[in-house]
């Protein structure tokens, strides 16, 4: 009752979670933006092969002996773009995601062995740390590389917002238009690449999907304007990071990848609930 007591001004008088929450704020904007466009072009099914893909360049980095970063950022954007080129007009397709999701994964549990096994309890432990995340362990430093980076993700797409926009919801049209289409796909790949990353350091591999694709998800539900919905997938994807960060600390026996991903789920669940209201208004409308 202390912690929910002295609230927010009093969490913010600890380190751990002030850069938790710098960080989880930027790396959540982006999220917002990118998922918004996941969801758009139909592309969700990418964010699950990359964040396996997460797991298994950070196991891979890990287990070489480089940092985890390294391993993490190369292993998302390769991926990302390899699928783009595998696929047609640089947009991947379940069935080029589906021929390397199953060899990614072994490939991860090939590393994880490697590592648990040449090491002690501590390198078990880094494992757990790659498949949950690991927020409110960021150091200062990592906390600032982490909001620059997803920094440089939102001004990226905020910079391509409008031919993005026009390219997901009419290729066709606007590859006659004269829209490099497919260069787009390759770039929109790389930033989901790179967004992948950085939510694994929030939410972990296994669960950084739930940042990507529910507050997008929410916010397609409330709307149908394209501008309102991703500023609004955008403002969702905070509020869900600062909500479930004020949640684990003020239940400490609550990790903040769960709570985070709990409270965008529940979210989701609310708006879902409001849109089959409004399709099915019930008998007392129907008798009006």
């Amino acid at each position: 009752m202390t912690v929910l007591a002295s609230g927010w001004p009093g969490a913010l008088g600890h380190p751990f979670f002030l850069h938790a929450a710098l960080a989880g704020a930027a790396i959540a904007a982006a999220s917002g933006m990118v998922g918004y466009f996941l969801v758009l072009r139909a592309q969700v099914f990418t964010g699950d092969a990359l964040s396996h893909m997460a797991f298994t360049g950070s196991l891979a980095a890990l287990a070489a002996g480089v940092d985890l970063r390294l391993g993490l950022y190369a292993a998302t954007i390769a991926v990302a773009v390899l699928l783009g080129t595998l696929s047609r007009s640089g947009r991947a397709d379940d069935v080029a995601i589906g021929s390397v999701f199953a060899w990614i994964t072994g490939l991860g549990a090939f590393f994880l062995t490697l590592y648990t096994t040449s090491g002690g309890a501590d390198n078990a432990g880094a494992g757990v740390r790659v498949l949950f995340g690991s927020i409110f362990g960021l150091s200062a430093g990592q906390a600032g590389t982490a909001a620059a980076v997803a920094a440089g993700v939102c001004a990226v797409v905020l910079a391509v917002f409008r031919l993005l926009l026009f390219a997901s919801v009419d290729e066709a049209v606007a590859a006659a238009r004269g829209v490099p289409v497919r260069l787009l796909g390759f770039g929109f790949l790389a930033l989901v690449g790179v967004t992948a990353a950085e939510a694994s350091q929030a939410v972990g591999s296994l669960l950084l999907l739930g940042l990507l694709a529910a507050p997008a998800g929410t916010a397609q539900r409330l709307t149908d304007n394209p501008a309102r919905a991703f500023a609004l997938s955008t403002v969702l994807a905070v509020a869900e990071m600062w909500g479930g960060l004020t949640i684990s600390y003020a239940v400490p026996k609550m990790p903040p990848s769960f709570a985070i991903v709990a409270v965008a789920a529940a979210v989701y669940a609310a708006a879902f609930a409001v849109g089959a209201r409004r399709r099915n208004p019930g008998p007392r409308l129907a008798r009006a």
